[in-house]
């Protein structure tokens, strides 16, 4: 798909990074790596027993959002923002239907998924807690510090791109942006096109950032209001 099928793997080899640094030691040690591994522990000390935030099965981060489990080869369990600071969105486009991006998402030979779906009637649906990291960017240090949104349709149709996607997508940005303290601006909210070393073009030339960011500030100034 044209968000996250192509070339993502390759970014995330970090998937086994957990298991190495669990290792540490005498092997960091040896090896020369002592501080890197004392980083990395500093990041992981959440996984050892007992320690790890209790999760509650189908729980979403966005109000009215559908659950629906991406395979847990698709990302990295984490404790986000504690261990990796949220500081960006990326925007992309599935490059199909909203079941065939699940149906991928949920293949654990895909090694990509997004945080979020939101299909052409405005439903979103959260695949991977925010907390965790999603294999959504093709860029280690990207995944590691954004939340990942998919939207379903085509990057060269804009008829995917529908009033109720463009506000439903904007109420869920602006909310991340409200939870982690995330400016709203191009800056922080950007395309899978503008992820360094990514060979993807979405959300492509229709996606109207205009449109999108306008609607994103508005609801931002809704959600301070409510505060």
């Amino acid at each position: 798909m044209g968000g996250t099928r192509a070339g993502t793997g390759s970014g995330d080899s970090d998937r086994r990074l957990g298991r190495r640094a669990l290792l540490v030691g005498g092997l960091a040690a040896a090896a020369g790596t002592a501080v890197l591994a004392r980083d990395e522990l500093s990041r992981l000390w959440w996984r050892l027993p007992g320690v790890e935030k209790p999760r509650v099965a189908g729980a979403v981060d966005f109000r009215g959002a559908r659950w629906v489990a991406a395979s847990p080869a698709n990302y990295r369990r984490a404790d986000r923002p504690d261990d990796y600071p949220i500081d960006r969105i990326v925007v992309h486009v599935t490059q199909g239907g909203y079941a065939s991006a699940v149906k991928a998402f949920q293949d654990p030979s895909h090694g990509a998924a997004a945080h979020y779906i939101v299909r052409g009637d405005g439903r979103v649906t959260q695949l991977i807690r925010e907390l965790d990291v999603a294999f959504h960017a093709g860029n280690r240090s990207y995944n590691e510090r954004s939340v990942g949104i998919e939207h379903e349709g085509f990057v060269e149709r804009s008829s995917s791109f529908t009033d109720a996607m463009y506000a439903s997508s904007a109420r869920l940005t602006a909310t991340i942006c409200g939870r982690y303290g995330i400016p709203v601006d191009r800056e922080h909210i950007i395309g899978h096109v503008e992820v360094p070393g990514t060979d993807h073009t979405d959300p492509g030339r229709y996606w109207d950032w205009d449109r999108y960011m306008g609607l994103v500030r508005q609801a931002a100034g809704h959600d301070a209001d409510r505060a």
